[in-house]
């Protein structure tokens, strides 16, 4: 399988149905919404006269380019993703999708959930699989140690609990 590059990072080409329906939405949203009303907003400048100094007819045009854009991206990313829509069988594990929680040596808890790298949200706890904390906890267990790597320095951490839910 070929893994996508977004600039000059390789991407992890997995994400979850409820991601991947999210993609799939903005992408109906902007062919089926937005695309035609800007669309609307540029012909109707367009017939105001002179374009050249048109403030409408210039900001719809780069409008159109933007959501274009946007449109090819997404329709690449979705022909390339593969959606994890069940649970490893050895579900002890941490993969894909789980739900992981920790402990650092101060006693703070926190709870991530290994997400695609289209749908992170870290202050919901969803982290990308390509990140290093998600790259540290692939395929450990609970109790297991974790050092992660992080811009002030490495960080122990210690894995509470691992689970599934909403890919069961």
């Amino acid at each position: 399988m070929k893994i996508p590059v977004q600039g000059k990072i390789k991407v992890s080409p997995y994400i979850t149905p409820h991601g991947q329906k999210r993609l799939a939405d903005e992408l109906a949203y902007l062919l089926k919404v937005k695309r035609p009303q800007v669309t609307q907003a540029v012909a109707e400048a367009a017939a105001m006269g002179d374009r050249s100094e048109n403030a409408e007819y210039i900001y719809g045009k780069k409008q159109l380019r933007q959501i274009d854009s946007r449109m090819r991206f997404l329709i690449k990313r979705l022909n390339e993703l593969v959606i994890v829509d069940r649970p490893p069988s050895d579900k002890s594990k941490v993969f894909f999708g789980a739900w992981v929680g920790l402990e650092d040596s101060d006693g703070n808890r926190f709870r991530y959930r290994i997400v695609g790298p289209d749908e992170f949200y870290p202050t919901k706890g969803l982290i990308s699989i390509d990140s290093p904390m998600a790259k540290a906890l692939l395929c450990k267990v609970r109790g297991d140690e974790v050092l992660v790597s992080t811009p002030s320095g490495t960080v122990a951490y210690v894995v509470t609990s691992v689970g599934y839910g909403e890919l069961e």
